[in-house]
């Protein structure tokens, strides 16, 4: 009973959270796979590009299907929270907000039979003419109302300078389990009337969604540059590198690979049974913040002769009380729901969990959520060094008074323990 309990209020927890506005990346057809969002041609840059620039953001998915479907998509201008402006469509793009996806490609040499889709942005049909955050969703084109699939992206006017700092000698404890930034803003290329009320940054690490904070008013303006350091919201669980695995070939165990096994339609890939590491001492490797990336080894078209792998993950560790385990990386779009969470398996004293997954190289990381929390906690299985290289993105937002939007005005990414 119990159990039953905690299970329903961790459903109502992800409907509250998700069922209004929800705007994180994610897909909703069980035919829809591989989500990527992805600056064309830096595959590990953050999905942002400039303002009137040649740069484009490139979003692919696949569907398991033998045939193509048609598919349209649309795009909604968001605030710096990633919630709906209110703009109608000739206030942020020059064009018709509607597109025909029509660039695909049939999969090849694969035991599972999919189609790769692709959306290039801006595109002949769809241009911005406001910086901000933006929102794709993909829907069939004879039921707009059926949502697919929808994607984040941001367009940045580059028109502030943004730096950065990061230290373990936070203001809670000294090279310990924490970093702390400090960041500067200049904005002597841009006219801010009020730098205490009109700028607002977000700062997420490791692209996470859970634990992404915004700072309203800077602690110090010197001239035009604001200063934001001493602040709670600044101090950020220091984590642990991610864990890696790679599936990308079917003839021989590829990293962490314990057993492969063909059962039609599809290949299983066992991995080998993860154990916390909160009580290890600190080790350096070099990882890609949570990104993955798609990759067959024998091949130079990935993107279409990669197959889908039955993935098996398991965790060794007693079960958790009025709280979860789930998985994290960008595979599982940064979501906490019941395709990210971990089942406990009691015949085996592991938590388990088995997605579908595309060949490639992945990141990944287990991240403990209290029951009714929405924050994942690196602590209980991972553990937090203050030795962890992580990625911190930092993004600057203008509102204008009396603006009824969020303008990008800049962004920057730093690394700790660089």
């Amino acid at each position: 009973m119990t159990r039953l309990f905690l299970a329903i209020t961790l459903l109502l927890s992800i409907i509250n959270c998700y069922a209004s506005d929800d705007t994180i990346n994610g897909i909703f057809a069980s035919s829809i796979h591989t989500l990527q969002v992805k600056v064309e041609g830096n595959d590990y840059a953050p999905p942002i590009i400039t303002l009137n620039s040649d740069e484009r953001i490139i979003i692919s998915f696949d569907e398991l299907s033998d045939d193509i479907s048609y598919m349209r998509y649309t795009l909604t201008h968001c605030d710096r929270n990633w919630q709906p402006s209110g703009l109608v469509d000739p206030e942020f793009i020059d064009g018709f907000n509607q597109g025909d996806i029509d660039q695909y490609e049939f999969s090849q040499m694969t035991s599972t039979h999919y189609v790769h889709y692709s959306i290039a942005l801006p595109n002949d049909q769809i241009r911005f003419t406001i910086s901000g955050n933006y929102l794709l969703k993909v829907f069939p084109e004879d039921n707009p109302e059926e949502i697919l699939l929808q994607a984040r992206f941001m367009v940045s006017e580059n028109s502030m300078a943004v730096s950065g700092d990061i230290t373990s000698r936070t203001d809670i404890d000294y090279n310990n389990r924490h970093q702390q930034l400090s960041i500067a803003v200049d904005t002597r290329q841009t006219n801010v009337r009020d730098i205490y009320n009109d700028l607002s940054l977000n700062i997420s690490q490791n692209n996470r969604c859970d634990n992404a904070i915004t700072i309203n008013q800077p602690l110090r303006v010197a001239g035009k540059v604001a200063h934001y350091e001493h602040h709670k919201d600044l101090i950020f669980e220091a984590g642990n590198e991610y864990r890696r695995m790679e599936i990308v070939s079917t003839s021989y165990p590829g990293m962490r690979v314990a057993e492969i096994e063909y059962a039609k339609p599809f290949y299983h890939m066992t991995l080998e049974t993860d154990k916390p590491r909160y009580a290890d001492s600190y080790t350096y490797d070099q990882t890609q913040h949570g990104h993955f990336t798609i990759r067959e080894y024998n091949s130079n078209l990935s993107d279409i002769e990669a197959d889908y792998i039955v993935t098996h993950f398991s965790l060794k560790m007693p079960e958790l009380i009025n709280a979860d385990i789930f998985l994290d990386g960008e595979f599982t779009h940064r979501r906490f729901d019941p395709q990210s969470r971990m089942i406990y398996n009691n015949a085996t004293s592991t938590y388990e969990k088995t997605l579908l997954l595309k060949q490639g190289a992945y990141n990944y990381q287990y991240l403990m959520v209290p029951t009714g929390s929405l924050k994942g906690k690196t602590s209980i299985v991972e553990g937090d060094f203050y030795q962890t290289i992580n990625q911190y993105l930092i993004t600057v937002y203008h509102r204008i008074p009396g603006s009824r939007y969020d303008r990008l005005t800049s962004y920057t990414v730093i690394y700790s323990g660089r």
